[in-house]
């Protein structure tokens, strides 16, 4: 289940933010209390703003993870982000959970989605062809190689 970020999610965004095998490969690491504070803050206002947002995942009504999109901080446009505690990962929930994101991210009006992740990272780079994003740009970042995937809303048809 995806529920829009709250501020009763923010406990256990806390403890996945400080995980470092959840959040140690995301651009800046992981966060501390007040990091993940702000960020909360941000991502509830990016909802108020835009209608798309950053999402709480929970399976069995436990929070596992969260996903969604955030304008990212590089100026290289509408992020999507993928985070899970390490216990659920390679069960399908991170694809599942993002290709969700992405239809109702479009469906929302939004033209353009991109993902980064680092070139050794296979699991994030299934997960995003796996949902349709290709890769469209490599660039160095601290030393590693980095991918940038992207995906347009495809215009409508008409007959």
């Amino acid at each position: 289940m995806l529920r829009p970020v709250s501020w009763q999610d923010m406990e256990p965004m806390v403890r996945l933010k400080k995980d470092i095998g959840a959040f140690g490969t995301m651009l800046g690491g992981v966060r501390n209390r007040v990091q993940a504070e702000r960020e909360m803050a941000e991502d509830i206002a990016f909802w108020a703003e835009r209608k798309v947002g950053i999402f709480s995942i929970f399976e069995n009504g436990q929070f596992v993870g969260m996903t969604g999109v955030h304008e990212r901080p590089d100026g290289r446009g509408l992020g999507l982000r993928i985070a899970l505690f390490p216990y659920v990962s390679g069960r399908g929930i991170a694809r599942e959970a993002a290709g969700r994101v992405l239809s109702f991210t479009f469906e929302a009006g939004e033209k353009r989605v991109v993902a980064v992740t680092r070139e050794d990272n296979l699991a994030s780079r299934i997960v995003l062809g796996s949902i349709g994003m290709t890769l469209s740009e490599q660039f160095q970042r601290d030393g590693q190689t980095m991918l940038l995937y992207e995906k347009s809303q495809a215009p409508l048809k008409w007959s």
